[in-house]
């Protein structure tokens, strides 16, 4: 049976404040949200959409889609929010993969074409409609295992493929991150990570309805505001997900003030984020919580929140979450002991079933027995603290030695005037590959790479030392902040 934890708050704490919209003001109660999603369900059923369709979404955050997303759990109807900031031409491949039948848009992203069978329909429309609608009468609880959305991969390294997530994926997720960052009735979730992501879609809001918490809906990061946000005592504000260039910008904006948030932690993910970073955000009273996650999983692994033990493993990601179970193999799909690295293997009930329309994906993408291959190497030390090393595709062999790009990453971004870094191994004659570091130079740093070769050289082996630098203005980022290693590669190409 799909659960409903709106329904059940519904009842048990009505008059609670469930949700917000932050652009608007408007506000609803856990009563006034079940009706809300019960309007929409209505709506959803005049406009033709029966389960098993899909609502596909390309619009910015709000209070608006979140409620359409449960009004698709309760219908049986699939929500399938795209990134709006992809080309035309990314989205109508998508939508032809999806083949929705109504498209939700708020008129951010333009020039895709839908497919002949999609209605398009502004999302102040339907929400005018929602509003019009009497609520549906609430039919029986639908199949846990059912697909309820798609979500498309970021598409780092190739075309997006859509990953199937179902309401025992989602609940599980908000179990895992529940007890992890230790979300109670009492907590405030500051949701502005894009909603076609599964930290925003998921992690920002299943973990405190599930609890009876609240949920502030932004339709989207900027660092002054958020600064404004997070310090505002009535807001009141104990959860926030950000990527570690987000934190960054946090800190150079107008109005940082930590010592005014109410933060429980500043919860990081999406990519390697220095121990030296973590350690500068703990020497002013902010536990920056690092995590390791993924769209077919949900939240995996993440650290506790105990200020000495985030610093004495800075780096990590942590432990994993309550239904998770994770291994660490190495080649021969055998457990590596601790400190030898391996890929992560990964089960449980919040992993998904597979992905839409791609049977053999899900063949490749699972072990025999079951398990997930996340395709991301790790290190588990003795005190079972989990430190990812690198994607196992971003690993390159020089001279017979494998090298990890974010280790070489992580020691550059050590040195005070280097402001981000990205490695990639490239064909070398003698030594069949080698490191070329595009990197991102401090304001005002006038080193070379020279310099930047000597700090390397002192924290790093020989071999893990990049043969070139190549200073660069801006990295290129998907919409949640990994760098585009692809796109960086295809640059090299003369």
């Amino acid at each position: 049976m799909a659960p409903d934890p709106v329904g059940l708050h519904a009842q048990a704490r009505p008059e609670k404040t469930a949700l917000v919209d932050l652009a608007t003001g408007r506000r609803w109660t856990y009563w006034a949200l079940d009706e809300a999603i019960g309007k929409a369900c209505a709506a959803l059923d005049a406009l033709g959409l029966r389960p098993g369709d899909r609502l596909a979404a390309i619009a910015r955050n709000s209070a608006d889609l979140a409620i359409a997303l449960k009004a698709c759990l309760r219908s049986g109807v699939i929500f399938t929010p795209l990134n709006w900031r992809l080309a035309p031409a990314e989205l109508d491949a998508i939508l032809a993969d999806c083949t929705p039948t109504l498209i939700l848009t708020d008129g951010t992203a333009v020039g895709f074409t839908p497919p002949e069978s999609a209605g398009v329909l502004e999302v102040s429309a339907f929400t005018a409609r929602c509003e019009a609608a009497a609520p549906a009468v609430r039919g029986p609880a639908r199949d846990a295992g059912e697909p309820c959305v798609i979500l498309y991969t970021s598409g780092t390294s190739g075309t997006p493929k859509g990953v199937i997530l179902t309401p025992q994926t989602l609940f599980f997720t908000g179990v895992n991150f529940g007890v992890l960052g230790h979300v109670t009735s009492d907590s405030v979730f500051l949701a502005e990570s894009p909603m076609f992501h599964v930290i925003g879609l998921v992690t920002s809001f299943w973990p405190p309805l599930l609890q009876g918490g609240t949920v502030l809906v932004s339709p989207g990061f900027d660092p002054a505001t958020t600064n404004a946000r997070l310090a505002d005592r009535a807001l009141g504000i104990t959860h926030y997900f950000c990527v570690p260039q987000m934190a960054a910008a946090l800190r150079d904006a107008d109005g940082f003030a930590p010592e005014n948030w109410s933060l429980k932690a500043l919860f990081t993910g999406g990519g390697p984020n220095p121990p030296a970073n973590i350690r500068w955000w703990l020497d002013r009273g902010v536990a920056m919580v690092d995590g390791y996650g993924m769209t077919e999983a949900g939240t995996i692994l993440g650290m506790p929140l105990d200020p000495a033990l985030i610093s004495a493993h800075a780096g990590a990601v942590g432990q994993a979450g309550p239904a998770t179970a994770i291994r660490i193999v190495d080649a021969g799909g055998r457990d590596a002991p601790d400190g030898t690295a391996g890929e992560i293997l990964v089960k449980g009930l919040h992993v998904t079933p597979g992905y839409w329309n791609r049977p053999t994906e899900r063949e490749s993408a699972f072990t025999p027995d079951g398990w997930l291959r996340t395709g991301d190497i790790a290190v588990r030390d003795a005190d079972g603290f989990v430190t990812i090393v690198d994607r196992r595709k971003d690993m390159f062999i020089s001279g017979g030695e494998n090298v990890y790009p974010a280790e070489v990453e992580f020691a550059l971004t050590e040195h005070p005037g280097v402001s981000a870094a990205a490695v990639l191994g490239v064909p070398d004659t003698r030594w069949g590959e080698v490191g070329h570091a595009f990197v991102i130079l401090e304001p005002g740093f006038a080193g070379g790479g020279d310099e930047l070769r000597a700090h390397c050289e002192a924290r790093l082996a020989r071999f893990k030392v990049p043969k070139t630098f190549q200073i660069v203005n801006e990295l290129p980022r998907t919409a949640t902040g990994k760098i585009r290693k692809n796109r960086l590669r295809e640059s090299l190409v003369p």
